[in-house]
């Protein structure tokens, strides 16, 4: 009789439990995402297409499991008790390094070197910045190249000892290809190594004293002064870093964020004015005017900068369109993501060249497309049989153009319009290979 009472009272229970769950939505509404979280959608009876949506019982399944009450507590206090009693993180996103130090789990191949870029990709990262620089030169612009580190890269300490740190970084490996081809770039890992305190312990990015210093490293790049790091950061306020709501997304984060002790003139010339909306616009003291490219990095990074420039342009997007005003051009990117440089295809007109072509020794498919940006341009992309050595040529009626290098043996270039592209040419064992468009 015991076990059956025991047993009932289990039962109860659980229902209870799962009742008070699945109710409390209507009462204090769906759980919110946590951080970068992606939840599932509110799920629908139809389809794209209008017709019954057969899968609408496991859309509601997903959807009650990412939204019941209380979800995020839950995680937060099963988060809690994990670090605790095992030492680990038990999300899949975040690394639970010592002294309470949180790291960004894709930096960890990078760290360890588990996937470190074919030669082939370094070529690619390094010749489409090549191209860009060149473009900027030509027009009378400024060019630099800066690559934010991952925390790990620069407090190694901190890191749990499974994981081993390896020699020849991408980054680095990137660095000295672009010194040898005499690509401008910023190099913040022998800025920032002999510096302490410029990335929060619980965030995966640089704090304000990190992005000071960087946007003095990158001015002084391109020919501007200015002296923010040296200004003093004598208070700070509370921040909420992002690794830290991934691990506990109910529980409020007690680091703090340096205050920068000057002051900041600059003002928005757009509507967007939160840190990462894709394009700020602003209006600054300095003589000259900056194009940005930034990621999430950017988002303390754009106020000193912005300061420093008469106008200055920021764009979140991964698509570099160089055509943009600016006689200062910037591009960063955090080191994980360094294969967004033959990832993302960026927009300018491609370099003609001057190539002799060999006999054609087959056909090859090319998408030939006219866009609005370049004006009077045709964007042509396609994919090789086998993976590029060396560079691209896309050749037309009217000349021969270097293309982008793309990931998956794909290339991509801007070509003036009202032409007719005939073919590629590519290198394959050191040899100029031409195959004919079809």
């Amino acid at each position: 009789m015991g076990k059956k009472i025991l047993s009932g009272i289990f039962v109860v229970c659980i229902l209870l439990m799962g009742a008070v769950l699945t109710l409390g939505i209507l009462v204090a509404g769906p759980a919110p995402a946590g951080a970068n979280e992606v939840l599932s959608k509110t799920p629908s009876l139809t389809d794209r297409d209008g017709k019954f949506n057969t899968s609408v019982l496991s859309d509601t399944a997903d959807w009650l499991a990412d939204h019941f009450f209380g979800r995020q507590e839950l995680i937060s206090c099963h988060n809690r008790l994990c670090t605790w009693v095992f030492g680990n993180s038990p999300s899949e996103d975040v690394i639970l390094g010592k002294e309470g130090w949180l790291y960004y789990a894709s930096t960890l191949d990078d760290y360890t070197g588990t996937k470190p870029m074919t030669q082939q990709q370094l070529f690619w990262a390094g010749n489409n910045l090549k191209l860009m620089a060149q473009y900027c030169q030509e027009n009378g612009r400024e060019f630099v190249f800066v690559i934010a580190p991952n925390k790990n890269s620069l407090y190694p300490q901190y890191m749990p000892d499974f994981a081993v740190v390896a020699d020849g970084k991408n980054a680095q490996r990137l660095h000295q290809w672009l010194q040898e081809n005499a690509v401008p770039y910023v190099d913040l890992f022998a800025a920032f190594a002999d510096q302490s305190g410029l990335y929060f312990a619980h965030d995966s990015h640089w704090n304000s004293k990190g992005a000071a210093l960087g946007a003095d490293v990158i001015n002084g790049a391109l020919g501007v002064k200015s002296n923010y790091f040296a200004d003093g950061f004598s208070k700070s306020a509370a921040h909420s870093g992002d690794l830290y709501e991934m691990l506990y997304p109910a529980f409020a984060d007690t680091e703090q964020n340096p205050i920068y002790g000057g002051q900041l003139k600059f003002t928005y010339t757009s509507k967007a004015t939160k840190p990462d909306s894709i394009t700020l616009l602003t209006h600054g003291e300095g003589e000259h005017t900056l194009l940005c490219y930034r990621d999430s990095f950017g988002n303390l990074l754009y106020p000193y900068l912005a300061d420093s420039y008469a106008d200055a342009r920021f764009s979140r997007s991964t698509a570099y369109d160089l055509t943009q005003a600016g006689d200062r051009v910037v591009i960063e990117l955090v080191e994980r993501n360094l294969a967004y440089l033959y990832t993302y295809l960026p927009v300018m007109p491609a370099p003609e060249r001057t190539v002799s072509l060999p006999e054609a020794a087959g056909t090859i498919s090319v998408e030939v497309k006219t866009v609005k940006q370049p004006e009077n341009f045709l964007c042509v992309q396609g994919a090789l049989p086998v993976a590029s050595e060396a560079q691209i040529y896309v050749v037309c009626e009217g000349g021969v153009y270097e293309a982008f290098c793309l990931k998956d043996n794909g290339f991509g270039a801007y070509v003036p319009a009202g032409q007719t592209v005939l073919g590629i040419a590519y290198y394959q064992n050191g040899e100029l290979r031409y195959l004919t468009a079809q």
